[in-house]
């Protein structure tokens, strides 16, 4: 199955698929793992190194994330610096749709009327 764009009626699989993908390509270190300090002129190879790794993964996660959202979804999500924080975004942005679809739903169920008799028991 491919990772098809993310639409609200598919989001749970969507981010299997993605926190899939993402772990098969090694770019989730930075969803699993904090962020390490920015190295400074005094740090070490192994700090600079974490730090670089961390930033890679987290670069490239942002961009393949993005490259799976249409465009109509990606505007209404805030910028994030952090693949975390997208992850969290996208998050809300479906919980508050998911939460809006069904008020709508349940204001069409209430406000339906009976307009004929026929074919009812």
């Amino acid at each position: 199955m491919s990772c098809s764009y993310v639409e609200g009626d598919n989001y749970k699989i969507w981010k299997e698929l993605i926190l899939l993908q993402l772990g098969c390509m090694d770019f989730d270190y930075a969803i699993r793992k904090d962020e390490p300090p920015v190295p400074t002129d005094n740090s070490t190879h192994a700090a600079i190194a974490l730090y670089e790794r961390w930033e890679r993964s987290n670069r490239l996660s942002m961009m393949y994330i993005k490259t799976r959202i249409s465009a109509s979804i990606r505007g209404s999500i805030p910028g994030c610096a952090h693949v975390r924080d997208l992850l969290k975004a996208i998050d809300d942005q479906f919980e508050s749709s998911d939460k809006a679809l069904a008020s709508t739903l349940m204001t069409k169920l209430l406000s339906m009327k009976l307009t004929s008799v026929k074919g009812v028991r």
